[in-house]
């Protein structure tokens, strides 16, 4: 069983920077491919971006490319999300997510959420 806790969100004003944090416990982030997703109110759950569990490689959702980079720190079993050029847009609830696979057929597991606040 993995755990996942987020933090680092919060109310930011158009144009600011978040960087949001995951810390997994329950097995180490080598053997896993984690992303993050957000849900907006109203609207479905969205893809942001992930990171494979071995090499490094990266994906993103096309409204986050060049604004978002998603990295990891295997000693701190924590994976971060650094949000710039924010939008109103990009309010959401954050949830941070893990896989077994690569590419991942289902994530199994997830984090709560952290709430993102953007002012415009």
């Amino acid at each position: 069983q993995v755990q996942l806790v987020e933090s680092g969100g919060g109310l930011v004003q158009a144009g600011g920077s978040l960087r949001l944090s995951c810390v997994a416990s329950g097995r180490t982030l080598s053997s896993l491919t984690m992303a993050w997703f957000r849900q907006s109110p109203g609207k479905e759950r969205e893809f942001v971006a992930r990171i494979r569990r071995s090499g490094g490689t990266t994906t993103y959702g096309d409204y986050v490319k060049g604004r978002f980079t998603i990295s990891r720190d295997h000693a701190k079993n924590t994976v971060y999300l650094q949000m710039n050029s924010l939008n109103p847009e990009d309010t959401a609830v954050y949830y941070c997510t893990a896989a077994s696979d690569w590419p991942p057929q289902g994530y199994a597991f997830w984090g709560k959420g952290t709430n993102v606040t953007v002012s415009s």
